[in-house]
């Protein structure tokens, strides 16, 4: 079938269709690092696709190379071989057009900014407007359901509320892909499982696509549309689990004692240590 490229960066098919382009494609990429007689092998031929508005979440254990894939979309890292593009560009066109947002363990806010000023950065660092960057910011504050902290500084929030900012500023420049790695495993359980909520919520209002480091198999899958799995050093995908448990703007927190959480969380988990016996129900497996 003959296509062509259309100006939105998809494809357009000969009988007049369009075949969306993927948030991610990586094509056999892998990751040596170091030199000489002890090289050490991340990642190892891996072929991987998010289409956009999806949600995948990367899980497997540590050292298996997660991170590393992540920093490779992300341009802050480039791999030893194989093919890596996002929105059908190389990944530094995308980090050069802001197509993406990334947020981290820990928020990485900035101490002297307020709440506000730390959102409005990246605009700001791009040229934005003050009433904009004002705009902007007033809409994110209020998505992340902190409107009245706009003028607070980061020590005076807590740990989940400054994850809420990350989050709020890795959104400023409406971003089709948001990047994120492992941005809530410092918290405490109660608001760890508020901040999935708020984040499913935050992804079917924004239509991004996500990529997702994760060490909780619940966490990916309350999250996700699929689980990669990934093996132990050098990281290969060993299983694509899709997760069937609805829309990102369907999913509550009832659905984590539904039986079908359960199930998807046994069919993760026996694909990334093998069959064992059913865990105890509700019960955190990392």
């Amino acid at each position: 079938m003959n296509s062509t490229t259309d100006s939105m960066g998809g494809t357009a098919t000969a009988d007049g269709g369009a075949v969306p382009v993927p948030a991610v494609h990586a094509a056999s990429v892998s990751r040596i690092f170091g030199a000489g007689r002890s090289p050490v092998q991340a990642l190892r031929d891996v072929s991987l696709s998010v289409a956009a508005g999806e949600f995948v979440s990367l899980i497997g254990p540590s050292g298996c190379g997660k991170s590393t894939l992540m920093r490779l979309i992300a341009d802050l890292d480039a791999p030893s071989s194989g093919t890596l593009s996002v929105f059908g560009k190389s990944a530094r066109q995308a980090r050069l057009d802001q197509d993406y947002g990334i947020a981290f363990q820990q928020a990485g806010l900035l101490p002297w900014r307020t709440v506000r000023g730390n959102i409005e950065l990246p605009l700001q660092t791009h040229g934005a407007a003050p009433a904009a960057r004002r705009a902007r910011s007033d809409e994110l504050l209020e998505m992340v359901g902190l409107s009245d902290f706009g003028g607070h500084y980061p020590d005076q929030l807590s740990g989940g509320m400054q994850q809420r900012v990350a989050i709020a500023r890795s959104l400023a420049e409406s971003p089709k892909l948001l990047l994120m790695d492992e941005p809530f495993g410092a918290l405490d359980e109660m608001t760890r499982e508020k901040m999935q909520n708020e984040l499913v919520r935050i992804c079917a209002e924004t239509g991004c696509a996500v990529v997702f480091v994760t060490h909780s198999i619940p966490e990916a899958v309350f999250l996700s549309d699929r689980v990669v799995v990934m093996s132990p050093r050098p990281g290969e995908i060993r299983e694509i689990v899709d997760i069937t448990l609805g829309s990102a703007g369907a999913r509550g927190a009832g659905l984590r004692e539904e039986a079908s959480f359960y199930e998807a969380i046994r069919t993760v988990r026996e694909a990334l240590h093998g069959a064992e016996p059913a865990a105890v129900r509700g019960a955190e497996t990392r």
